[in-house]
């Protein structure tokens, strides 16, 4: 038997397998979809000359993860492409709020919206200088990161102490009014703090859009050179490479529980897959303790804790094929990868608004890519692979639009959504429409289809608000990966430090197991059947024996 089995092959379970095998555990990886990947994926289903990726596209927190950076996925053939500029906020008039990836370059730019405001973005580069190793650690290593706090906390003294921690725990629109006396320096903290599910009067918003832009201006917005599904290709060549297994088409159903221990798990298809060690899942804390385990196992005040459970906002979105660049009304806007279409922080506050109270937007804030800027391996030369993405209600009570949005979501719904984003597109780039060759519209509901974490388009695993982050994530008191069953590891984006795909939750999963292995017997693991008919094995956490498949599964395909 295998000395763990990973539920799901997102990029967390993929990084909690490799972590596994380097430590010589034998690990089988199930994945419930036809390829593995998670919501880090790619195809031409928009257009078959043109890459999409279905859902994640850029990767500043994968490329300043040292997690990741310890996998060395060059050598599995990972390459990173980047954009000339990191990101634009375009402005009616024609002028370009930009993130360059210099600070000088940033901080001119915002100069030619009002003077002195280069300076303010340079104290906060300043600031991002001095904090950045520490706060690293503290973002991707497990709760409580006891010494890196304290080298953060000590950091935070030598660059202004109390005053510093105001300002990073600031609403991120009283952030950018205290900090800058242009539009530009607010703009680009403010739609940063929406690549979460934070509005710009949240508490903590301006810390999260002040992370987001120092990323940048330090990693850039990179993409996986070739397509999203390229990062995930390194991860399973890499996991496969060292001996282990990833079985696509595998649901897995249950979670196993004997003695108050995890010993393995039960798929849809009725095949029983032992651990000898440990089991990690790479799924939502609702999916791990409201579906997967029994309740019989689970104490009540976690159970209680769980219907209090907040995820993020819905997402929606739209991927185009596009016969010639983007024909946007601020120049500096095409060499961007990514765009952010808003009127401005007003804009932002009545979109985050209108989602709070339950309506889909009739302007909707969009994130927009352009791939074939960033990588132009994408599509044909001249040509541009795009997408948008924007939020609506997880419960929708209205449209503040005139379609009469539902959040049915079916083809008429759809096609609206889309429509109204392509016409928030033509505001800012008059004639884009024109362009359109093909588009594919992914509304939450699909979303979650083809990936069940990204519950109702969900992409967070749970909001990003301060009240569910540390040790409040996923519930109050459950800041690490462990959970109340012995030998399972809460290994997705749910558990700290939360969503982006930088592989921390699933590399924490995995430390976590390896240190639990002194207290846990190894050598024989009771396990039945379903039915009841015994099954033999060893835990050795050596290779596994051959096992009579359900019929249902296949080896993951690497790309």
């Amino acid at each position: 038997m295998p000395a763990a089995v990973v539920i799901g092959a997102g990029p967390n379970g993929l990084v909690a397998a490799n972590k596994l095998v380097d430590a010589g555990w034998s690990v089988e990886v199930l994945e419930a979809q036809p390829e593995p990947g998670g919501a880090v994926r790619s195809d031409r289903g928009a257009h078959p000359d043109y890459v999409s990726d279905v859902f994640s596209a850029f990767y500043p927190l994968a490329a300043a993860s040292p997690v990741l950076r310890e996998l060395e996925l060059g050598k599995e053939g990972l390459a990173w492409s980047h954009a000339p500029r990191v990101l634009a906020h375009p402005l009616p008039d024609g002028r370009c709020a930009v993130l360059a990836r210099g600070a000088a370059e940033t901080a001119a730019g915002l100069d030619t919206f009002a003077a002195g405001d280069g300076d303010a973005w340079l104290d906060l580069c300043t600031a991002w200088e001095r904090l950045s190793p520490d706060a690293l650690r503290v973002l991707f290593t497990p709760f409580p990161p006891v010494r890196a706090s304290l080298r953060l906390a000590a950091g935070l003294r030598a660059a202004g102490g109390l005053r510093l921690a105001r300002t990073l725990l600031l609403p991120v629109r009283r952030l950018g009014e205290e900090s800058f006396h242009g539009e530009a320096g607010r703009l680009l903290l403010a739609g940063s703090a929406l690549h979460a599910d934070l509005g710009p009067e949240a508490a903590g918003s301006g810390g999260f859009g002040w992370l987001m832009c120092m990323l940048g201006q330090a990693y850039g917005f990179p993409v996986p050179a070739g397509g999203a599904g390229a990062l995930t290709a390194a991860l399973v060549r890499r996991l496969e490479r060292r001996g282990g297994v990833v079985r696509c088409g595998e649901r897995v159903t249950e979670v196993v529980v004997r003695g108050g221990r995890a010993v393995g798990v039960r798929t849809a298809g009725g095949e029983s897959v032992p651990a000898g060690r440990a089991v990690l899942a790479d799924v939502s804390a609702p999916a791990l303790y409201g579906e997967l385990v029994d309740a019989q196992h689970l104490p009540g005040r976690l159970l209680k804790d769980l219907s209090r459970f907040q995820w993020d906002s819905a997402t929606f979105k739209v991927d185009w094929a596009l016969n010639g660049p983007v024909p946007w009304t601020a120049g500096q806007a095409a060499s961007a990868g990514t765009v952010h279409l808003a009127d401005g922080v007003d804009g932002l506050t009545r979109f985050a608004a209108q989602l709070a109270t339950g309506r889909v937007p009739d302007r909707p804030f969009l994130l927009f890519g352009q791939m074939s800027t960033a990588d132009a391996t994408r599509s044909p030369a001249g040509t541009e692979s795009a997408w948008a993405y924007t939020h609506v209600p997880q419960r929708i009570k209205g449209d503040a639009g005139e379609d009469g949005l539902t959040g049915l979501w079916d083809r008429r719904e759809e096609e609206a959504m889309a429509d109204r984003m392509e016409n928030e597109v033509e505001r800012w780039a008059p004639g884009f429409r024109s362009r359109i060759t093909a588009r594919r519209v992914l509304s939450p509901r699909t979303l979650e289809s083809m990936d069940a974490n990204l519950h109702e388009g969900a992409i967070n695993g749970g909001t990003a608000s301060l009240h569910q982050q540390l040790v409040f994530r996923p519930t109050p008191g459950t800041g690490r990966p462990e959970t109340p069953v012995k030998g399972l590891y809460l290994a997705s984006a749910s558990a700290h430090p939360g969503g982006g795909v930088h592989g921390a939750p699933g590399a924490n999963a995995a430390a976590a197991a390896l240190s639990g292995l002194g207290r846990l017997r190894s050598a024989r693991v009771p396990w039945s059947t379903r039915a009841g008919s015994p099954r033999a094995g060893k835990s050795t956490g050596e290779q596994p024996p051959q096992r009579r498949s359900s019929g249902t599964g296949a080896l993951g395909r690497t790309e």
